[in-house]
């Protein structure tokens, strides 16, 4: 199976370019506006040139779809962000080149809105995924695996906190910085309330690792659980971050943005990524990650339940990696039937995706509270 990674030498793309390489039968084409990139990558990995090829290919580019279909990929895999900033076009030239689709997004209106090309991918009997990643690949699969257990499900509230020891790319840390400060719409207690990104904190201990921080964020979730399921009265979602310099100096900055004292942070992304390299030593390398689930169980008793995955050794960014890489395994082997324009929702089973990280250091745990 013929694939294109776009931002294929990129935080996520090369591990997923790397992942699939090294499954026989794969056939992956690294790509992004940086040809040279490309092929040092491809150089620097120990399966090289056996598996994986270079391509040139520029999103904004006016011959993006032609050169598309001259590379014929099968699928197309999209990890350049931000998503917050894109539209559907490499998913509509995917689409029209007969390609199978499937992104990274952690774009809430991106994400929330790609059912919008659903009449296309039913048309060409090809797959339009988005989100295909922690959110809401992962989370919505957590939800799903313990919805049975509760007879209404009332609230979701999920976490994410990577270890300060682990890669973080420029698109990240602009897409973060996108909502900091600003006013979003979430579910809070059977109304939807005005929040305030990187704002609300609330401090969660990970058994085994111990206290973290954690703050608003946007994300698809907010979105497409509530539709997913209609009896949330509460969906939630926070990160945070390891060092707690870094933490509480954003903190500190969306309350200039909420104050309009300045208009936004992305403009700040260089500077703010260089200063976190800065710190790169500091810190832990596990990164944690939790969904909780509240509700009522089939007895009448209020029950309520947390998942928990933590992500030692720097493993943690295979995580948001994992679901697309699924995903490219099954529509392989033939194991993804139908077609369609969706959220990455009941696509994959999480018992799938934790035995797609066979390997890594990575383990989960599930209490009752």
């Amino acid at each position: 199976m013929r694939i294109l990674v776009l931002g294929g030498y990129g935080h996520f793309g090369g591990r997923i370019a790397r992942s699939l390489a090294a499954d026989a039968g794969m056939d992956i084409i690294v790509a992004g506006r940086d040809a040279a990139r490309a092929e040092r990558f491809i150089v620097e990995t120990a399966l090289g040139r056996e598996r994986m090829r270079a391509a040139r290919l520029d999103v904004e580019s006016d011959a993006f779809e032609q050169e598309l279909r001259a590379l014929a990929p099968a699928l197309v895999i999209h990890t350049a962000g931000p998503f917050q900033e894109r539209d559907y076009r490499v998913a509509e030239a995917a689409l029209a080149c007969g390609s199978h689709y499937v992104d990274l997004a952690d774009g809430r209106g991106f994400v929330a809105g790609i059912d919008a090309l659903d009449a296309k991918a039913r048309a060409t009997q090809r797959w339009a995924i988005g989100g295909a990643s922690s959110v809401p690949g992962l989370t919505a699969a957590v939800v799903e695996s313990l919805r049975e257990r509760f007879s209404r499900l009332d609230a979701v509230q999920t976490g994410i906190s990577p270890g300060n020891r682990t890669p973080r790319g420029l698109a990240t840390t602009r897409a973060i910085l996108s909502y900091v400060g600003q006013p979003y719409a979430a579910l809070v207690k059977g109304e939807w309330r005005d929040v305030h990104g990187w704002q609300s904190l609330r401090r969660v201990v990970y058994p085994g690792l111990g206290a973290r921080w954690l703050a608003r964020c946007e994300v698809p979730d907010l979105e497409v659980l509530p539709r997913r399921y209609p009896s949330l009265k509460t969906c939630d979602f926070r990160a945070g971050l390891d060092l707690r310099r870094m933490h509480f100096g954003l903190w500190l900055g969306s309350w200039l943005v909420r104050a309009r004292l300045v208009s936004g942070m992305q403009g700040w992304a260089e500077r703010l990524l260089a200063i976190s390299e800065r710190w790169i030593e500091n810190g832990s390398d596990v990164g944690a990650m939790h969904v909780g689930l509240s509700g009522v169980d089939f007895d009448g008793t209020p029950l309520r339940l947390r998942w928990t995955l933590l992500a030692r050794d720097g493993d943690g960014p295979q995580v948001p990696c994992t679901a697309a890489i699924l995903l490219a395994r099954k529509l392989a082997r033939g194991e993804l039937p139908g077609s369609g324009a969706k959220p990455c929702l009941d696509m994959f089973g999480l018992d799938e995706f934790l035995q797609a990280l066979d390997g890594y250091a990575i383990e989960t745990d599930l209490r009752r509270r």
